[in-house]
This record gives structure tokens, C-alpha cells and sequence, in this order.
């Protein structure tokens, strides 16, 4: 398998993954319904830690995507560095949400009664910093796809298709996250999961069926 094959297997396997993840992801009031707190603590740590071992496929795939597309423009390696920010706070968002907030839910149901408004400052700060991660990926992700999408209008490469819906999804996500009209809760993340996700899954297929480019060693 050639390295633009390999390349659009990892964005393919890393976005379906990613939607899949959205789809499963257990929402706040799961962890705090009664009598789930456990079955919704076990998985919000198993989705999130699948989404964190699909993040190195994303960004294998981000990066051949990159090296087929550069040019002396650098559009495109602006794009992977953007995209690779974004992949760092989306990883930060996940281990939030993940890792800690499950471990946070359980100490305040065994913490005594008059503690609870401690841990309920304690959690609350822990979603915010969830939701300050899951915004600046947002962002970057959003501009990273912008460039690629202007790359591939100006080198011609993959096709004119997927630029056009990425230079027009780009700014479209960016327009309702500051407008206030996309709340970062599990379903509005998973619209932009899904949005992106199309995206990148049509690059990779595109990029699977291109000729073989050889990297330098």
C-alpha cells in the first residue's frame, strides 16, 4: 500500500471512529441520573479513551494529506500545524471529560452532604475547561480545513467538490460557535464531528485512489 493509500485509511479510520464516539457519548445528566453514575462513568472513559487512540490516525492522515498537497503557497503545512493545535486541545477536552470528570462524579456521591457544593465548584471548573478545549479545536480544526480546502483549489489536486464544502463549512462552523448558536454539549460537538467528519473521510477516499508520492526519507 502506497503512502497516499495509508494516508487516507488513517483520516477515513480516524473520523468514522470520531463520529462513532459522538454517537455512544453519554451526556452530563447520565452521569448524575439516578442510579447511573457507574454505567455512564465506565463509558464515558471507554469512548473517550477510543477517541484518544484514534487521534494519531487523524493526524498520520492530516499529515499525508499535507505532503500531497504542498506546495510553495504552504497552505497546506499551515493547515497540519493548525490542525495539529487543534488535535492537542481536542485531547485535552477528551482527558476532561474522559478521564476526570467520572473520577470527580464518583468522589461527590461518596462526599458528605456538606460538601457538595465544594465538588459542585470542582466539576464546574473541570467543564469549563472541557468546553475552552472543545472551542479551540473547533476554531482550529475549522481554519485548518479552510486551508487545506483553499490548497486544493489552487493546486487543482483531490477534487474541487470537497474544497468548495470545506471553504464554505469552515466559516459557517465558525459564524455559529461566535454567534452563540453552537453549543460544545454532545450533540452540538457531535454536529461538528459529523460535519468535519464527512469532510474528511471524501479527502481520504480521494487521497486512497491518487497515484503514489514518495516521501523523502
Amino acid at each position: 500500500m502506497n503512502n497516499n493509500r495509508k494516508s487516507g485509511v488513517a483520516l477515513i479510520a480516524g473520523s468514522v471512529i470520531g463520529i462513532i464516539i459522538m454517537v455512544l457519548h453519554p451526556t452530563g445528566h447520565d452521569l448524575f441520573a439516578s442510579g447511573q453514575l457507574e454505567s455512564a462513568a465506565r463509558m464515558l472513559v471507554a469512548v473517550h479513551a477510543v477517541a484518544l487512540a484514534a487521534l494519531p490516525f487523524l493526524f498520520l492522515g492530516a499529515w499525508g494529506l499535507s505532503r500531497h498537497l504542498e506546495s510553495p503557497d504552504c497552505f497546506s503545512m499551515a493547515a497540519l500545524v493548525t490542525y495539529t493545535f487543534a488535535l492537542i486541545a481536542v485531547m485535552n477536552a477528551a482527558v476532561a471529560d474522559g478521564l476526570i470528570a467520572p473520577v470527580l462524579g464518583r468522589q461527590m456521591a461518596a462526599a458528605a452532604p456538606s460538601s457538595i457544593d465544594m465538588w459542585h465548584m470542582v466539576l464546574n471548573y473541570n467543564f469549563r475547561q472541557n468546553q475552552a478545549f472543545a472551542q479551540l479545536y473547533v476554531v482550529a480544526s475549522s481554519v485548518a480545513i479552510a486551508l487545506w480546502s483553499v490548497s486544493i483549489l489552487r493546486s487543482g489536486k483531490l477534487a474541487r467538490g470537497v474544497a468548495i464544502y470545506g471553504a464554505i463549512l469552515a466559516p459557517v462552523t465558525l459564524i455559529a460557535l461566535f454567534s452563540g448558536h453552537l453549543r460544545l454539549n454532545a450533540h452540538g460537538f457531535g454536529m461538528v464531528m459529523l460535519c468535519e467528519g464527512i469532510w474528511f473521510v471524501v479527502v481520504g477516499v480521494l487521497l486512497f485512489k491518487t497515484e503514489k508520492i514518495e516521501f523523502p526519507a
